[in-house]
């Protein structure tokens, strides 16, 4: 029984899981849009929306500047940092993590990320999606 077992294996050991979500966060803070599986999308907008919820959550405190900001605020941006390095391993991906998308979203409260379907993938018929941020522009 898988009662109160949270997210798909994927057909995947963890540690391919974990590198293949990471990856596709990175790529996902990169490009704004990314094409995968729609089973794929869906775990996906557990994985970003941890890290953007995290760089939202300090927005206010980093643009504060640093020298306004006292030592348990800068100790609370760099543990917000540090938690979402676990996931987005790229320090330029991390970057605009915390400067671009976390201010974007900082006064939303989940719901980042939109899941569009589209048709099944030529070679294996697998069902495809369009992940991508909420207010992207086209």
């Amino acid at each position: 029984m898988r009662h109160r077992k949270s997210g798909r294996k994927l057909n995947r050991n963890s540690p391919h899981r974990k590198a293949m979500f990471s990856n596709m966060v990175t790529s996902l803070i990169d490009h704004e849009r990314i094409e995968t599986t729609n089973v794929k999308a869906k775990e996906l907008r557990s994985y970003i929306d941890k890290v953007v919820t995290r760089a939202g959550s300090v927005s206010d405190l980093i643009s504060k500047g640093r020298d306004k900001q006292t030592d348990n605020e800068k100790a609370k941006i760099v543990h917000a940092i540090r938690m979402a390095k676990r996931i987005v391993k790229d320090a330029d991906m991390l970057q605009k993590l915390f400067n671009d998308i976390g201010p974007r979203y900082q006064d939303r409260s989940g719901g980042y990320t939109r899941i569009i379907k589209k048709g099944p993938r030529r070679g294996d018929a697998a069902s495809m999606a369009l992940i991508e941020f909420v207010d992207m522009s086209d």
